[in-house]
């Protein structure tokens, strides 16, 4: 049997979401959103941003389960602009 290593049991995930330069919102799910924004605006990450770049970080919410994060996720994706927007003002006001 493996051991798990620290590295890995201590893993956050995270649900993120990215604000695009035509002022739309994309949520999305990653272990590093920090990189994964560098990679939409490299346009390696999803198609629906690859024309609406630079695309900047607006919310993160991290979480130690992996499907926690993805029920979050799901219920933000399901939010409306203004929700999302709430959000992204409160998360910069309290950086």
């Amino acid at each position: 049997m493996r051991k798990r290593t620290a590295r890995r049991a201590s893993r956050w995930h995270y649900v993120y979401l990215a604000r695009a330069s035509d002022g739309s919102y994309y949520c999305g799910y990653a272990l590093d959103p920090v990189a994964r924004v560098a990679m939409h605006n490299a346009g390696k990450g999803s198609k629906a941003l690859r024309g609406r770049v630079p695309v900047r970080l607006a919310f993160t919410r991290r979480f130690t389960d992996k499907g926690a994060a993805l029920r979050f996720e799901r219920e933000l994706k399901r939010r409306t602009r203004e929700e999302k927007a709430t959000l992204s003002r409160g998360w910069f006001a309290r950086r």
